[in-house]
């Protein structure tokens, strides 16, 4: 284990045709990922990946096994250049903390595969029974989001960093939400999303997702694999799966994981899948990190050679 290093996996929105394609050309234990994904799903997952359509992509249940595919792949594409890198902490934004779980040893790559396309198709019928949406919010701290949310009947679905909390609720709701942002002089970015994460709208996504979640092999990480629901590293196999159903309808508690990794010692940070998104909010949140993407086979062979150091 390295403390210095710092493993971080992508979310959902970060999605893009071809994504992983490079890494399944350039190394055949990727492209296995993708075909052992194929046939899990009973259907041709990476058809869909390397060529779309976007429409069918972006559905939250193919998206999400997608993206864990694709930045899973990313992760063994390191692997396999640089077997002697270790990491101290791993984390990934929602969906990615399920890629986090198998990265760190805690979820095989099958269950994992298993309960995202579940999670997926849970979280779109949630949004399709109460039509919702999301507005992330900047230059506001999170105490002035929460009140933002108070008022308007919104929930906050992430605490993304110290000047960027999103809110979630009906398209009126994140409407006044967005209003009442640029009135206090913040800025509002009301996001294409299929419906509102990580608030209790999602809590029938999670009851139906308790069952197979239930069914699925969970032991305690080999190294620390950190909460989204608790913003602390997870603890034993049922405390993993009590966090990971919570994690469905409660907010994403990105700054105090990000905080913990740091307080650990964490200074290089490498992000697998695609996107830069947890790049961007490390960058900001801590000046002088250093920081990897990974999701081609070139930006895997330049993060394997500077994390070997």
């Amino acid at each position: 284990m390295n403390t210095r290093n710092a493993a971080l996996f992508a979310g959902q929105g970060a999605q893009a045709v071809g994504m992983g394609k490079d890494l399944a050309d350039a190394f055949p234990e990727c492209k296995a990922l993708f075909d052992r994904a194929d046939d899990i799903l009973g259907y041709r997952l990476s058809e869909v990946v390397f060529g779309g359509p976007e429409e069918r992509l972006t559905r939250t249940d193919v998206c999400q096994p997608a993206i864990f595919v694709a930045s899973a792949s990313a992760f063994t594409a390191l692997r396999k250049l640089a077997p002697e890198v270790a990491f101290g902490a791993m984390a990934g934004l929602s969906l990615g903390e399920w890629t986090a779980l198998w990265a760190g040893g805690a979820v095989s790559f099958e269950d994992a595969v298993r309960v995202l396309e579940a999670r997926g198709r849970f979280m779109q019928e949630a949004c399709d029974a109460n039509p919702s949406g999301m507005v992330s919010v900047l230059k506001l701290d999170a105490a002035a989001c929460e009140a933002i949310a108070a008022e308007t009947g919104c929930a906050v679905t992430n605490y993304n960093a110290a000047a960027q909390t999103v809110l979630g609720g009906t398209h009126e709701q994140v409407a006044a939400a967005a209003a009442a942002a640029t009135a206090r002089g913040g800025r509002a970015v009301v996001l294409k999303t299929a419906g509102a994460y990580h608030i209790p709208f999602m809590a029938p996504a999670a009851e139906k997702l308790a069952p197979g979640l239930a069914a699925a092999a969970i032991k305690a990480p080999e190294v620390p694999v950190f909460s989204n629901y608790t913003g602390t590293a997870h603890g034993g196999p049922d405390e993993i799966r009590a966090a990971m159903l919570a994690q469905i309808a409660h907010p994403v508690r990105w700054t105090d994981d990000l905080a913990a990794i740091v307080a650990g010692g964490a200074e290089r940070f490498a992000e697998f899948g695609p996107g830069a998104v947890l790049t961007g909010l490390v960058k900001r949140a801590v000046p002088g990190a250093a920081l990897f993407n990974v999701n081609t086979a070139a930006s895997a062979e330049a993060a394997a050679a500077a994390l070997r150091g």
